[in-house]
């Protein structure tokens, strides 16, 4: 497993599985958490859980970087000049990041700008997901078209159809107020 891959393996099945047993697209693309945590650690030093709690908060809920993640993502910042580690008296290591970290922070500044983005259109997506309606709707579509598109052969034109019928809903859906 890379250092910035977000999914421990989870008690129920290994590897980055949804409670449907489908797999989940990565929550952040390679070295995207390593830009997050930088942006945290922007706002002051650190130590390893507080940033898991950052990025939980960042991702209203939704991600929780494991310590198996987190850890070796920071001793890469690290190796990288990026963030430097101290020790404190009670043994935890305070971690802040170096001139060098802000500067490729700053470099990739656009990349992050998109990562928030994304993360802001998922809490509110997961939320609209929450509403019974919006979910009936949803699970109601995805029903059609297995049974449309997965379960029989339809002709090209039929297949032209109905994406026609997506494009034009999402079309609407986009010029709502």
């Amino acid at each position: 497993m890379r250092s910035d891959d977000h999914h421990a393996s989870s008690p129920r099945r290994e590897g980055r599985h949804g409670p449907d047993g489908h797999r989940r697209p990565r929550f952040f693309g390679n070295g995207e958490l390593r830009l997050v945590m930088l942006d945290i650690l922007c706002g002051g030093a650190s130590h390893g859980y507080e940033l898991i709690k950052a990025i939980e908060t960042l991702t209203a809920g939704h991600y929780a970087p494991s310590p198996g993640v987190v850890y070796p993502t920071l001793d890469a910042l690290e190796a990288q000049g990026f963030i430097a580690q101290h020790e404190e008296d009670t043994g935890r290591k305070k971690i802040a990041i170096t001139d060098a970290g802000r500067a490729w922070l700053e470099e990739n500044r656009e990349t992050l700008t998109h990562i928030h983005a994304r993360m802001r259109a998922r809490a509110i997506g997961h939320q609209l997901r929450k509403d019974p309606q919006m979910k009936r709707a949803l699970d109601n579509m995805k029903a059609v078209l297995d049974l449309k598109v997965n379960q029989a052969q339809i002709s090209p034109e039929t297949l032209k159809q109905i994406i026609g019928i997506i494009d034009q809903a999402a079309l609407d859906i986009s010029q709502l107020d």
